[in-house]
């Protein structure tokens, strides 16, 4: 039985709580970094914080997508789990940039890190929830739409996350630095605004979409039959008997958040080293404070490239393919991120944010597109958990070798991390190529 199509307003309510979401996350990538040194943490230190959210990322989301499949309450199937994931994203957001506050208890360094944890586990709870969502709801032939608009307010939430520090800053008065041990007060007001965005954003998807009833649901997917059943176990012969074309998109997968972990972690010692001429330990002078809010300003443009960019992904899928699109969109990203190297204008940085915002959409919506019709419906929630795992482990390698390489190969030098950034995105444009033709029998949008 055929799933009846979605009105337009019917997608977009349905994945308008990813704007919240990517609101929350963009804080998070582009201001993490700086709070940790905030509080003490040295730069090749860095990628050993941020390791927290992909292990947590790791064991979560298959344990969520695995039970979210066989959920059933008054709230629906998935709208359970990123309600939770955004209650407890919020506490995080409002909690992060304080964890000086509770340093009488345990080193600010271990608190923050733990608020880095929990807010990223949080996100986890949300986000995968989310992806199954659209599969469930929507026809095949509709998909790429369904990703291509949640980008698109991935995007528009993510411009909004990035360059609230600034504006407040610039534009608003609050720009305090933060004192030795502290985080500046635009940061603050920041983190708390995101979580209020993130629970209202939440609330609109959950007020406004209605899941399939399990009848009905069955009608749609008469293979989930008997799927209720299946124990804890059944996640690990799942991940076994994974999809051919989940396996063929993982090596692109890998290099691709090899990349953007980099990217998130090094970009602000970078820029403040390469670009402003700052010493590897300056973490709290003025000059810092403005080097940190640009890296939020040039996060926000390439979100904002993102977020029109996905709105052409279909046409262009649908023009060539959707390998095609996504090698093509790669390259721009690895390009870009290449670029930081010879540029000496922190302006300048502007441009290669153009690539990098191609790259971001269609990571976040083509690989879905390609997977979601290969994937039996009844274990939709799992596999986009398991799918994940192509995420989080290479932002675990990078994190553990990330930090290393920055001290004791480019001699504290962070920006060399993002040139290696940009070599392995050009590695996953090039796989992308190497996808076998039949892994897009249907070039649907």
């Amino acid at each position: 039985m055929q799933k009846p199509k979605l009105s337009f307003w019917q997608i977009w309510n349905l994945s308008f709580g990813f704007l919240g979401i990517q609101f929350g996350f963009a804080l998070q990538n582009a201001n993490a970094s700086r709070i940790l040194q905030n509080f003490g943490a040295d730069v090749h230190e860095l990628s050993w914080f941020w390791l927290v959210a992909p292990i947590t990322g790791l064991v979560v989301q298959p344990i969520i997508g695995h039970y979210s499949d066989r959920t059933w309450n008054g709230l629906g199937r998935r709208k359970p789990y990123f309600l939770a994931g955004a209650l407890l994203a919020a506490a995080a957001l409002t909690l992060l940039p304080n964890a000086n506050v509770l340093a009488g208890f345990l080193p600010v360094l271990l608190i923050g890190a733990g608020m880095l944890m929990i807010m990223d586990a949080s996100f986890n709870v949300a986000m995968e929830p989310f992806r199954a969502l659209v599969a469930d709801m929507l026809p095949d032939e509709q998909r790429t739409m369904g990703f291509s608009v949640q980008t698109f307010l991935i995007g528009l939430g993510a411009v909004a996350g990035s360059w609230l520090p600034y504006i407040l800053a610039n534009w608003l008065g609050f720009d305090k630095p933060g004192a030795e041990g502290g985080v500046a007060d635009n940061v603050i007001i920041s983190f708390y605004v995101g979580a209020a965005v993130l629970l209202g954003a939440i609330l609109v998807t959950i007020v406004s979409t209605k899941e399939y009833p399990p009848q009905e649901y069955k009608q749609y997917f008469p293979e989930t039959e008997g799927e209720e059943d299946a124990g804890f176990a059944q996640i690990f012969k799942d991940f076994v008997n994974m999809p051919a074309k989940m396996k063929q998109l993982g090596g692109i997968q890998f290099l691709s958040w090899f990349a953007l972990f980099g990217m998130w972690v090094f970009t602000t010692p970078a820029i403040a080293q390469h670009i402003y001429g700052l010493d590897v330990h300056d973490a709290h002078s003025e000059t810092y404070n403005k080097a940190a809010d640009w890296v939020g300003v040039i996060f926000g443009v390439y979100n904002a490239i993102s977020a029109v960019y996905a709105l052409l992904l279909p046409a262009i899928a649908k023009a060539t393919s959707r390998k095609f699109t996504h090698a093509v969109s790669l390259a721009a990203g690895g390009l870009g991120l290449l670029s930081f190297f010879i540029i000496d204008n922190p302006d300048w940085l502007l441009l290669p944010m153009i690539g990098v915002g191609m790259a971001w959409a269609s990571i976040l919506a083509m690989p879905y597109a390609m997977l979601a019709g290969s994937i039996p419906a009844g274990k939709m929630g799992v596999y986009m958990g398991i799918f994940n795992f192509f995420i989080v482990i290479p932002q675990i390698v990078n994190g553990l070798i990330g930090g290393p390489m920055v001290k004791y190969v480019y001699g504290e030098r962070a920006i060399f991390a993002l040139v290696i950034a940009g070599i392995s995105m050009l590695l996953a444009a090039l796989l992308t190529l190497r996808l076998r033709d039949g892994e897009e029998a249907v070039r649907t949008v």
